[in-house]
């Protein structure tokens, strides 16, 4: 069964053709967003400019892609205008899956790792291994699907999940010293776990239970990056929200102002939601969930 996961799993479309209930300027707002998205993909001064603006904020919310760091398919952006036409929040088509045998292919690209770089990344891949079912392998030739990882400093991003119809799935790491930047070790985990089929935290149809949303503090033009997904589209998987994920965003997501736009409920968490220093129990659970590891539903 087709399926994705954005930090829960995402139902299948319905079959039928909704009428749009979205007003005329709001769809017009949604597409100039999107194209806003496609235009500054690989857009290395402008990551430059917002980590020297936006010095408290993780990198992989800077990249300008969508949500920060999704990398959206030519498909995805067709798809998403139409769904917010009729009232929906949605990322992509049912066409998103796990990886066939709980096992991720990658390479990485020409010219741009270092040996520790490679190490790091390679560290990153071990830890999902050493705390669920999912395996990664290097490519051979015979490989047509898999993640390409990359160097370019435009940020960290990519792909969310797997889809045959991609080929080289992007991931991309903006070489840093190990440690620092796209190069933390929480970092790398959570672009591969775009990668295996996850999105944000902050995304999930029950997240006003848990934080505020400050839209007064939200840099115009990127409100959509809060966008929720309804109950009836999405599955938690049985586990909990979970304020320091390495999969949430921290409080200054998208600011304009420097003031706070995700402010928890719970607040002797606010200094630690959007941490990357480690990766919590309840992020290992949801994989191997996801992959129906062995004793994941116990």
């Amino acid at each position: 069964m087709l399926r994705f996961l954005m930090f829960f799993v995402v139902l299948g479309l319905v079959s039928a053709s909704p009428a749009v209930v979205r007003t005329r300027k709001d769809i017009e707002d949604f597409r100039q967003f999107l194209e806003g998205i496609r235009k500054g993909n690989g857009n290395r001064e402008q990551f430059l400019a917002r980590k020297k603006a936006l010095p408290n904020v993780n990198d992989e919310e800077l990249s300008g892609k969508y949500q920060g760091d999704i990398v959206l398919d030519d498909q995805d952006y067709e798809v998403m205008l139409q769904e917010y036409a009729v009232g929906r929040a949605a990322y992509s088509s049912s066409s998103i899956t796990s990886w066939p045998d709980n096992t991720v292919i990658f390479e990485f690209a020409d010219g741009w790792f270092d040996d520790a770089q490679k190490a790091a990344i390679w560290d990153a891949a071990r830890d999902i291994e050493a705390h669920t079912c999912v395996k990664f392998r290097y490519r051979t030739a015979s490989d047509t699907v898999y993640a390409k990882i990359t160097g370019e400093p435009s940020g960290c991003y990519a792909n969310v999940g797997y889809r045959p119809s991609r080929g080289a799935h992007q991931m991309n790491l903006a070489r840093e010293s190990v440690g620092v930047g796209c190069f933390r070790h929480a970092t790398i985990v959570h672009e591969f776990m775009h990668i295996l089929g996850f999105l944000h935290m902050h995304t999930t149809y029950n997240r006003n239970d848990y934080v505020q949303i400050n839209e007064q503090n939200i840099t115009p033009g990127s409100e959509h990056n809060f966008d929720l997904y309804g109950q009836s589209r999405v599955d938690n998987l049985g586990v909990d929200y979970d304020y320091v994920s390495c999969m949430h965003y921290g409080a200054y997501s998208f600011t304009a102002n420097g003031a706070p736009t995700i402010v928890p409920r719970e607040r002797s968490v606010m200094n630690d939601m959007g941490q990357r220093q480690y990766i919590t129990d309840k992020d290992w659970l949801r994989i191997n969930r996801y992959y129906n590891c062995p004793g994941a539903w116990d």
